[in-house]
């Protein structure tokens, strides 16, 4: 019996491992907003990709290894060589990740790591299909019997993935306690004993709290701007912060109602967005309903909120993740429609210095 013989035809894998990338680069981003278990089949799907992509990588390394060889290098396949060592570099430390593996690379750590790896493989790959791109109009005709190979690694895949939660879990590993997000826990319950992450260059100075104003403005009638001291404090809520960097953390926060703000200002009825923003000019927008049911904290489990938590307001956003719940709040600002320029400001803040 031929060894090939449950193997997709070479073209096959060759769009299959495009489809596959794809797919992680697409999921990858997207768990950036994956705050809710209504939304937790993004990192399954995130997932079953990097299982399908295990198992196409070795096909297309083996039917390849005559090509690379010192003598027949071009750069096309160097440049090909380097894909193939980055992905199967995305694909160990995410599974390393999973089953509660760690790395210490100063601010760093193998979460980062593995996410650097897998946005430098697009690149990678765009570089790769200038030279090796064929249209799948050339396929051979074996794509139903492609398409069954396909469907069978799809469940595979699926079961794998479901696997490794009981494995997990008969191992004890680190790799146990996630959330569905991949986050691990981290100063629960604590106060500010929790990781202090930014935001791309989001670092600014401690900010002076006799001069900071909180100023409540846009699309209100009564525009209202508050001193620490004057802020309208006494609400609190319990909620799980899950930060993009690989950690979560529950608390007990209490601050300001953003609610109480609004109704303070008499918000206009055309309005429909509430932006948060920065004194590093991050910004960030909710509807004006979630809006409604946010926090402004000033306190975390009783402490009052550190500097690199925020000091002196920080959004608690149910749900969101943690680069969605803005630090250091000065302006609550009430608009029609969302600021499309804040998806640019997120990455430019606090460069400037």
């Amino acid at each position: 019996m031929r060894s090939d013989r449950y193997a997709p035809s070479p073209r096959a894998v060759d769009w299959g491992l495009f489809v596959a990338v794809a797919a992680l680069l697409a999921t990858g981003v997207a768990t950036m907003f994956t705050g809710t278990p209504a939304t937790a089949w993004v990192i399954d799907l995130h997932a079953i990709s990097g299982v399908v992509l295990v198992c196409l990588l070795p096909m297309k390394l083996w039917r390849v290894r005559h090509r690379v060889t010192p003598d027949r290098l071009t750069a096309p396949r160097t440049l090909s060589i380097l894909l193939a060592v980055d992905a199967t570099g995305a694909l160990a430390t995410g599974v390393w990740w999973i089953f509660g593996g760690s790395l210490d690379l100063g601010p760093w750590g193998l979460f980062h790591l593995h996410v650097g790896l897998g946005l430098l493989v697009p690149l990678l790959l765009a570089g790769h299909l200038r030279s090796r791109f064929h249209s799948p109009a050339t396929a051979t005709n074996r794509a139903r019997r492609d398409a069954i190979r396909y469907a069978g690694l799809v469940v595979s895949g699926a079961l794998l993935w479901r696997l490794q939660g009981p494995v997990n879990d008969a191992l004890d590993t680190a790799g146990a306690d996630r959330r569905y997000t991949g986050s691990r826990e981290e100063g629960s319950g604590k106060g500010n004993r929790f990781p202090v992450t930014s935001w791309v260059a989001d670092d600014p100075d401690p900010v002076d709290a006799a001069e900071w104003r909180l100023a409540v403005a846009g699309r209100v009638a009564s525009p209202r701007e508050y001193t620490l001291d004057a802020l309208p404090t006494g609400a609190s809520e319990s909620a799980l912060l899950d930060c993009t960097s690989g950690w979560y953390s529950d608390h007990e926060w209490q601050g300001v109602a953003v609610g109480d703000l609004l109704d303070a200002a008499a918000v206009d009825d055309a309005a429909s967005w509430v932006q948060f923003r920065s004194v590093t000019g991050y910004r960030w927008s909710l509807t004006i309903d979630e809006a409604r049911d946010a926090l402004l904290a000033t306190h975390v489990d009783g402490e009052r909120l550190s500097h690199g938590h925020g000091f002196p307001l920080r959004l608690v956003a149910p749900g969101r993740r943690g680069f969605q719940w803005v630090k250091w709040v000065t302006e609550v600002r009430v608009t029609k429609r969302r600021e499309l320029g804040e998806w640019v400001a997120i990455f430019v803040s606090g460069v400037d210095g």
